[in-house]
């Protein structure tokens, strides 16, 4: 991708982010201004985590600035990985959250008091629900239409909040019934559903600053191996992230080959390897003759 192309992709995926950022903020005001009022704790906890949400779209704002600058003499390879940096660090959020969330739901358990739940409770926590819905799938075709990594884990922490809202309205719902300790037992239930998730977030994020394996090899060398007059290739490695993809093998070409003739054949694997791997923004070839 050149610089032009990469900036206008930071520009709209920093748009993207401010606007699931007002919203978050504007979701987490109401469930805490509600939650403190009627005493609910699912409540409470459901809007600090509203909150840990638009800290991480702060920080994807900056992640994604910070990986579109181009290579330098410190960082020939670019900035990319500080994307996945910052991705790592919405898992760390996460488990923040879920931290606070138990915290939270172990107090109430202990305690006598017990949430006041209305009709306003329900509105809220309702209305709340369906602006994360729309804000996941909003930010995860984003995502996928703009190739950021950070928006698609982003919309999986959503996720997190989208699975929060159920489990306090369900509380909601059994308190009113008469069962004054389900609010905080759905806290608990949801602290676990939001460490699976950070966990899920973390792994991610590891694979790509650790650089695992991104392409399977078998499919590279039959990709290679399907241009006209190429013997053989090998020490195929690859790193990177789904949607931005570094590729570096060896082939192997016949050894009478004029090198004109091989440097125009280098080129022709390449075009094939970038026709059948979009995903792959690099690739560095290492032509041999064939033993």
């Amino acid at each position: 991708m050149d610089r032009n192309a990469l900036v206008g992709q930071t520009r709209n995926i920093a748009r993207v982010l401010w606007i699931t950022f007002f919203l978050n903020e504007a979701v987490a005001m109401a469930k805490l201004a509600v939650g403190y009022a009627t005493g609910s704790v699912g409540m409470i906890s459901d809007g600090f985590h509203s909150i840990f949400d638009g800290v991480s779209n702060i920080a994807g704002l900056i992640g994604i600035h910070i990986a579109a600058m181009p290579p330098d003499r410190e960082h020939p390879y670019g900035h990319r990985k500080f994307e996945s940096l910052f991705t790592g660090f919405v898992g760390l959020m996460i488990f923040g959250t879920c931290f606070e969330v138990l915290r939270k739901a172990l107090a109430a358990l202990s305690d006598q008091s017990h949430a006041q739940v209305n009709a306003t409770s329900f509105m809220v926590m309702a209305i709340t629900l369906f602006v994360n819905i729309m804000v996941m799938r909003y930010e995860a075709r984003k995502g996928r239409e703009l190739g950021s990594e950070f928006l698609i884990v982003d919309s999986k922490h959503t996720k997190s909040d989208i699975i929060t809202s159920s489990g306090v309205l369900a509380g909601l719902a059994l308190t009113r019934m008469g069962f004054h300790r389900a609010d905080a037992i759905a806290g608990l239930v949801v602290g676990v559903f939001i460490a699976k998730l950070g966990f899920e977030i973390l792994r991610s994020s590891a694979e790509v600053l650790l650089d695992t394996v991104q392409v399977d090899s078998d499919f590279v060398c039959k990709t290679v191996l399907s241009v006209d007059g190429v013997i053989g290739c090998h020490d195929i490695r690859s790193r990177g992230s789904r949607n931005h993809i570094c590729l570096d093998l060896h082939i192997q070409l016949p050894p009478d080959m004029p090198l004109v003739e091989a440097h125009a054949k280098t080129h022709e694997v390449k075009e094939a390897l970038l026709r059948s791997l979009p995903a792959v923004s690099d690739i560095v070839l290492h032509t041999e003759p064939a033993k």
